[in-house]
């Protein structure tokens, strides 16, 4: 992934295994590898670290089980579809579609700064870009967007909002659509700056506010308790 990003857009700050304190990379291939979910990657700088993740039970019952990772069966067909997804792509492919998206990514933060009320979080080199305000209450404006169509994802410590951007977004128009909703939202938001989140906007802000996390974790997990309740 290094090597590709770097031969479509030139150098960038080091964040693989060149890193001294790297110690393991995980790849979701179903994003920036554009095949099926169900499949991801974990690679790690020794046999000693890849250890750590193996699985074994020696006292069962049915004899001696040992697994690479904590899950016992996996389905083969999605190591298939990987595999004939990569290869369709091939080097060129990837060099290609990672250009394409860095770009894309670099125009829609420029895009971003022009916004009065928003600032960007960091210095996006690749794909992923975060932005937050100082004026308004940025989960307002994620709900806004979110009326609009758009699902982006919401972040804390600090709030805000942030899109991994893939080839979806580089199709003609799309992110000028999404920084002018962006832009519309922020003048509605800067109008109003004291106004009351709500929905999922004020379930976010409240949760952020805890200062004991064990709470949130205690909350999220009656949550799946109560999804799978048969009763």
């Amino acid at each position: 992934e290094a090597v590709v990003s770097t031969q479509s857009t030139g150098p960038l700050p080091l964040f693989d295994f060149r890193l001294p304190g790297v110690t393991a990379i995980s790849i979701d291939t179903h994003k920036y590898g554009y095949t099926y979910k169900g499949s991801s990657v974990v690679l790690y700088r020794s046999f000693e670290i890849f250890g750590h993740q193996i699985t074994s039970t020696s006292d069962w019952a049915g004899g001696v089980y040992a697994s690479p990772s904590i899950a016992g069966s996996r389905p083969g067909a999605n190591i298939a579809v990987t595999w004939a997804s990569m290869m369709s792509f091939g080097h060129d492919g990837y060099v290609a579609a990672t250009k394409e998206v860095i770009n894309g990514a670099r125009y829609f933060r420029k895009g971003l700064h022009k916004i009065e009320g928003i600032k960007v979080l960091g210095t996006p080199e690749v794909s992923c870009v975060a932005w937050t305000s100082d004026s308004f209450n940025i989960y307002n404006m994620s709900s806004d967007l979110s009326s609009k169509g758009w699902n982006l994802a919401v972040l804390q410590f600090p709030a805000g909002i942030h899109i991994a951007l893939t080839r979806r977004h580089m199709s003609p128009g799309v992110i000028d659509q999404l920084l002018a909703d962006i832009r519309e939202s922020a003048v509605k938001q800067l109008a109003a700056p004291k106004s009351k989140p709500s929905g999922a906007a004020a379930m976010y802000g409240m949760a952020a506010q805890i200062p004991d996390r064990s709470i949130v974790d205690d909350i999220a997990k009656e949550f799946w308790k109560l999804y799978y309740s048969t009763g």
